[in-house]
C-alpha cells in the first residue's frame, strides 16, 4: 500500500510514519507537510534514507502540489491540522483555512484521483466537555473552541464528501495524546522541559479539569488499524481510560523529573476550557486494538526523551517562543 500522510513531520505524523515503515514491510509512505512551527524533519532522521520513505513540501491548501503528492497513492490519513486551543483563540482564521479549506482540498484531490481510502484524524475534542461518563461516535457534536469547532466542520466535510461521492471515508477521534516529538507548547512537553529549566509552570485555573491521557504510540496503531479495517463511514474513538486531572498530570512530571511543587503557577483560565473530557474506545476495541502502554509507564517514557534530546527542544524554545508564551499567559 501507498500511503500519503498529511502533516506527517508534526508530533502524532511523524509517530504514524515510523509506525508504518516499520510494521508494514511493503508499505510506502508519502510524506506531505508544509513544514510550519510545528513541522520538523528532524522528527524523521531516522527514516529518512528508507527507499518507502519519501517527502514533499507543501501546503494542504494547494491543489496543484496535493494533486501531485495524490499520484499513485492507495490511502490517505491526513494528520495535517493546526491544533492549539490557545492559538485558535488568538488566531482562528489560520484554523479554518487549514482544518477545513485543507481538508476540502485533499478530498477533493482524493476524489479526481480516485484514492478510495480516506482517514481523517479528528480529536475527542468535537464532542465538547461531559460531566460524567464517556461519549460514543454516535453522540452529537458540540465543539467549544475554535479548534475543536474546525476540526468538527472537517468531519462533516469528509462524511458528506463520502456519502455523496461514494468512497470510504473514516474518522479517527482520538484523546489527548503524548510522547517523543511533541512541540513544546502543549501541556506535556511544556510542563517537563520547563521544570528541567526550572521554570514556573503555568496551571490553568485550579486545575481539576480532567482528560485521558493517550501515549503516542498506541494512538498511532488505533489510526492504523482503522486504516486496515475500520468499516467504510465509520467513525471510531481512540482513547486509553487513562483519565487524570491536569494537577496530578504536573505533578506526575514535577516527580519525574526531581523537581518540587513549587514551580507550579495557577494562571487565570483560558475562555470556554472544558472541564472534562471522556470516549468511549469499544467500537476501536472490537477490532482487536488496545493501547498498551499505561499512563505511568507513559509519561515516565516521555520525561526519559526530552531528557535525552534537550538539543532537539532547546533549539523550538527560542527567544519568539519565550515571548509568546510570557504575552500568553500574561495576566492569567
Amino acid at each position: 500500500m501507498r500511503i500519503l500522510v498529511t502533516g506527517g513531520a508534526g508530533f502524532i505524523g511523524s509517530n504514524y510514519c515510523r509506525l508504518v515503515l516499520r510494521e508494514h514491510p511493503n508499505d510506502e509512505v508519502v510524506n506531505l507537510d508544509k513544514l510550519t512551527y510545528a513541522g520538523n524533519l528532524e522528527n524523521l532522521t531516522d527514516v529518512a534514507d528508507d527507499p518507502r520513505y519519501s517527502f514533499v513540501k507543501g501546503d494542504i491548501c494547494d491543489e496543484e502540489t496535493v494533486e501531485g503528492a495524490m499520484g499513485g497513492v492507495d490511502a490517505v490519513v491526513n494528520f495535517a491540522a493546526e491544533t492549539h486551543v490557545d492559538r485558535s483563540i488568538q488566531h482562528a482564521g489560520d484554523f479554518i483555512d487549514t482544518d477545513v479549506k485543507g481538508l476540502y482540498v485533499l478530498l477533493e484531490a482524493a476524489r479526481k484521483r480516485g484514492v478510495d481510502r480516506f482517514v481523517h484524524v479528528s480529536t475527542d475534542e468535537v464532542y465538547g466537555s461531559i460531566e460524567s461518563g464517556s461519549f460514543k461516535e454516535d453522540d452529537p457534536l458540540n465543539p467549544s473552541s475554535p479548534y475543536s469547532a474546525s476540526k468538527a466542520g472537517g468531519e462533516l466535510m469528509s462524511r458528506a464528501y463520502g456519502h455523496t461521492f461514494e468512497y470510504e471515508i473514516l474518522i479517527t477521534r482520538g484523546s489527548n495524546t503524548y510522547g517523543p516529538y511533541q512541540y513544546p507548547e502543549k501541556v506535556v512537553p511544556l510542563f517537563i522541559t520547563n521544570a528541567l529549566e526550572d521554570v514556573e509552570l503555568p496551571l490553568y485555573g485550579d486545575g481539576m479539569n480532567v482528560r485521558d491521557w493517550l501515549y503516542v504510540e498506541g494512538h498511532c496503531a488505533g489510526i492504523d488499524m482503522v486504516l486496515r479495517e475500520g468499516a467504510p463511514g465509520e467513525v471510531y474513538n481512540v482513547g486509553a481510560d487513562q483519565e487524570r486531572t491536569n494537577l496530578d498530570l504536573t505533578r506526575q512530571i514535577l516527580k519525574l523529573v526531581g523537581k518540587g511543587e513549587e514551580l507550579i503557577k495557577h494562571v487565570k483560565d483560558r475562555p470556554g476550557h472544558d472541564r472534562r473530557y471522556s470516549i468511549d474506545s469499544s467500537k476501536l476495541r472490537a477490532l482487536g486494538w488496545q493501547p498498551q502502554v499505561g499512563f505511568e509507564d507513559g509519561i515516565a517514557r516521555t520525561v526519559a526523551w526530552y531528557r535525552e534530546n534537550e538539543q532537539w527542544w532547546r533549539r523550538l524554545k527560542d527567544g519568539s517562543y519565550r515571548e509568546y508564551y510570557r504575552q500568553m499567559y500574561a495576566g492569567r
